[in-house]
């Protein structure tokens, strides 16, 4: 198509060969302006004036719109392998890798531009300290300025089982930073100490008790970490967060997008209002053209938009050190009475999926589908999971055998383990097992109350197998000292996957890592698997154009994963 000549009649009836190659930014940019363009659309600007001068047309837009868009492409070439490293200023106490140098200079021209973004970088990339050293070259900044400008305080909100690692990394790599952590019953008596402070951390479930107090402060920088906490545009903290006045804002998040557009347009409705339209209007434009009709055009035009305000990358990309990850799919047969109580749980909830599909539709039968689903992975789990009569007299399970002959072995081998269910009952019926064998364990769950100390005493080498919740144990998990994972259990969506096992496979790591799943042969557990590259692609396809994609479960499919076992 670059190629093609474009020929245009003029006035006197003469006809002109024009090159299209160059005209296509200038018409991407008429198009953009049908669609009202957005002041963060300013790189269009000056894709407008270069595609003129290559015609021999002068612009004569406005300057600082030029500078703007200038500036905007510029955060498009921060690459590991073309960026320009900045001198880190004092403050910070401590080495980056030269991507995390790209990072931190990228979030700096992030913030000159007045726009928010999202470090999405894989998990293990070392968000945190790219953050913190991005706040002490800010706060440098701001301490060396002489116009009497205030010192506003930075806001940091994370889940709370991460206020502990943010502080310790924080005394490690800016002990000169002053941070705030309310966090507990005392909080409130430092509520008056905010503004004296250069970082405060709070976390989400406490944003609605103390937002009187915490919106009443002007900041300079809202930080959100695990930012897929706030994904659903009608939650309550997805709310609040809006309101809360700050001058710029940064989302951290490996996973930006999980599952559809729509928790991408809800980062950046809040990092950056109107970029994406609203809620409607996105959803016409983009998330219907790409989940549902594969239309290429509109996923390069939704990556194109977004590019500035993203940095993604890959461990593959950016991590030439890190050791190797093997990933291991571990067939497991069902046999005999588990095999039967499968079938059976199958061929009962195969009929229940089909009335309530035919009688409601699909969209109105969500509950029944995942419940249906639910019971279907407990039989492949564990019979002690399926809540049936003829369920309890089953005491044999082939994933539960299968899981303490690897054990032994890797125990053998002098391996150290990480084990992770999305069934804490699960977890129980594990630990009976391991208790049986006498192995030392630790295991963390959303009871556990001290982390932090389950943790080191992991690293320290207190137990060689850690039996973790999914849930629980899926963010803010630094455990180098495996180098083993057993995912007992899938589920739909591989971030999470990907979540447990960067808990291991991360800066730091200095053995070869294995991962391995263990899935239940034939069964919803196969087909979830095969399933689970689709939601991949829905993310790959945003952040890299060239991948395409197609997400949304049709009847069919949902009907698929309760066909009999092969």
């Amino acid at each position: 198509m670059a190629d093609t000549p474009f020929v245009a009649r003029l006035k006197d009836g003469q006809y002109v060969r024009l090159p299209l190659e160059k005209l296509i930014p200038a018409l991407r940019f008429i198009r953009d302006l049908h669609e009202r363009l957005h002041a963060a659309q300013a790189g269009a600007v000056h894709e407008l004036a270069d595609a003129l001068a290559g015609c021999g047309i002068p612009f004569t837009g406005g300057q600082r719109l030029l500078e703007l868009g200038s500036r905007l492409r510029q955060l498009l070439v921060a690459k590991p392998e073309s960026a320009t490293q900045p001198v880190i200023l004092k403050g910070f106490s401590g080495d980056l890798r030269p991507y995390q140098t790209t990072g931190m200079a990228w979030m700096l021209a992030l913030s000159d531009t007045g726009f928010g973004g999202i470090l999405a970088d894989d998990m293990g990339l070392g968000k945190t300290v790219q953050t913190l050293a991005f706040l002490a070259t800010k706060l440098h900044q701001a301490q060396a300025r002489t116009d009497g400008a205030p010192q506003l305080p930075c806001l940091l909100v994370v889940p709370t089982s991460l206020v502990s690692n943010w502080v310790r990394e924080a005394a490690q790599f800016v002990p000169q930073m002053k941070v705030l952590a309310l966090q507990g019953l005392d909080r409130k008596q430092y509520f008056d100490q905010i503004a004296q402070h250069d970082l405060v951390i709070t976390t989400y479930p406490l944003l609605h008790r103390d937002s009187e107090t915490l919106f009443a402060q002007n900041y300079h920088t809202v930080i959100l970490d695990e930012a897929q906490y706030v994904k659903n545009p009608a939650s309550q903290v997805a709310k609040l967060i809006r309101k809360i006045p700050a001058t710029h804002r940064l989302a951290l998040t490996g996973t930006p997008m999980e599952n559809n557009l729509e928790e991408l347009w809800c980062l950046f409705d809040w990092l950056i209002p109107g970029l994406l339209g609203n809620r409607k209007s996105f959803g016409e434009t983009f998330r219907k053209p790409i989940e549902k009709e594969n239309n290429l055009a509109r996923q390069l035009a939704l990556s194109k938009r977004i590019s500035p305000f993203v940095m993604r990358r890959t461990k593959d990309q950016v991590v030439t050190d890190l050791p190797p990850r093997t990933e291991i799919v571990e067939s497991v047969e069902l046999t005999g009475p588990q095999r039967a109580l499968y079938e059976t749980v199958r061929a009962t909830m195969h009929e229940r999926v089909r009335k309530a599909l035919a009688q409601k539709g699909l969209a109105s039968s969500k509950i029944t589908v995942l419940d249906a689903l639910l019971k279907l992975r407990q039989a492949c789990c564990d019979p002690q999971l399926v809540k049936l009569s003829s369920a309890a007299k089953i005491t044999t399970s082939a994933k539960r055998s299968r899981l303490m002959e690897m054990l032994a072995s890797l125990f053998a081998e002098g391996r150290r383990v990480l084990v992770f269910s999305q069934f804490v009952e699960m977890l129980n019926l594990i630990e009976a097992d391991v208790k049986a064998q006498g192995w030392d364990y630790l295991k963390l769950t959303g009871q556990t109350q001290k982390r932090g100390e389950m943790v080191n005493a992991f690293q320290t080498g207190k137990a060689s197998l850690f039996l973790i919740s999914l849930k629980a144990g899926g963010v803010g998990l630094n455990l180098t000292a495996a180098d083993t994972v057993i995912l007992y259990d899938p589920w739909w969506n591989p971030a999470i996957e990907r979540q447990a096992m960067d808990r291991v496979h991360r800066i730091g790591q200095d053995k070869p890592v294995f991962v391995h799943r263990l899935i239940a042969q034939g069964t919803v557990e196969t087909r979830i698997a095969q399933m689970q590259a689709r939601k991949q692609a829905l993310m790959d396809a945003v952040f890299d154009p060239d991948e395409g994609n197609k997400m949304d479960m049709s009847e069919e499919e949902v009907m698929s994963l309760f066909e009999p076992s092969d």
